[in-house]
């Protein structure tokens, strides 16, 4: 499996793992009275599970996104990448031509 296929993934559990915690402490601490509305309404697990849903594609994506850019910021450490990239210190030799003045 590809190296971004499995950061992705990884996002998107970690999204949906702080969405639920983040649901959980809306319906906890009754912001906006959600949680008598979701509680007290025929349809409130729908509206539960829209809420968790939406807010999982939100916290992954900008899982994601920080993690493609903290990527961006540190070069390769190992492999051909690295010994291609690294840039090389090497001496030049240099001829002395004497001036038309001196002798």
């Amino acid at each position: 499996m590809p190296m971004m296929v499995r950061v992705y993934i990884r996002s998107v559990l970690i999204g949906a793992a702080l969405a639920c915690c983040f649901v959980a402490a809306l319906l906890a601490l009754d912001v906006g009275h959600l949680r008598h509305l979701i509680l007290n309404s025929p349809s409130g697990w729908l509206a539960l599970c829209m809420l968790v849903f939406f807010n999982a594609i939100v916290f992954a994506g900008v899982q994601f996104a920080i993690v493609v850019m903290m990527q961006a910021e540190t070069p390769p450490s190992t492999g051909r990448r690295a010994w291609i990239l690294r840039p090389r210190m090497v001496a030049v030799p240099q001829r002395s031509v004497a001036r038309a003045g001196r002798k």
